[in-house]
């Protein structure tokens, strides 16, 4: 687990210090006479790598989470992990996305099943900064799509909604726990 939280933690420094390239959201401002300008990036287009990065940044930075970050930029969900917070997001790895029935996050990512997507993204956001030793066994927690979720402690480590948390990466907005399951509304 140690190692899990060193790469994940080296991963979003790598973003911090390098990694503009990979942020496909921020916006160029190129403006001309005869051109009109573009619209404005909000928070998610502040590029600072002095700073701690945020937890969008982190999901960026992070070559295991490839297939969330797909998944918020589908759900238009890319300014709330950018904003102030605090926010907890359990962030599912790729291998956990992959483990869903075949086709299923292809069929999410549709535009018209949009509405779908953002439920479930936002299933994966608690509002508040909930590091592993505040998450009591039992606890409820709100989530931003209106649900709570369980949090379990067992004697392999603490589990959320049934997936168990691999690592931590704190952000400057909030807590990234790193997941091996999707959680799934009932």
């Amino acid at each position: 687990m140690k190692k899990i939280i060193i790469t994940i933690a080296s991963a979003a420094l790598l973003f911090g210090c390098a990694g503009e390239s990979n942020d496909t959201s921020q916006v160029e401002s190129t403006n001309t006479a005869s051109e009109p300008s573009a619209p404005q990036a909000g928070q998610e287009g502040i590029n600072d790598p002095e700073s701690t990065p945020n937890i969008l940044q982190v999901a960026l930075g992070s070559e295991d989470h490839t297939t969330l970050v797909a998944a918020v930029k589908a759900a238009d969900q890319v300014t709330a992990l950018a904003n102030n917070g605090p926010l907890t997001v359990f962030a599912p790895t790729n291998d956990a996305f992959a483990a869903l029935p075949e086709g299923t996050v292809d069929n999410l990512l549709l535009p018209e099943n949009k509405m779908t997507l953002i439920g479930i993204v936002q299933f994966h956001a608690a509002p508040g900064s909930y590091d592993i030793d505040q998450l009591k066994d039992g606890q409820s927690l709100f989530v931003a799509s209106g649900h709570n979720i369980k949090v379990e402690k067992r004697e392999d480590g603490t589990y959320v909604h049934g997936a168990k948390i691999l690592g931590t990466v704190k952000a400057s907005n909030g807590i990234v726990h790193v997941v091996d399951h999707v959680l799934l509304p009932e």
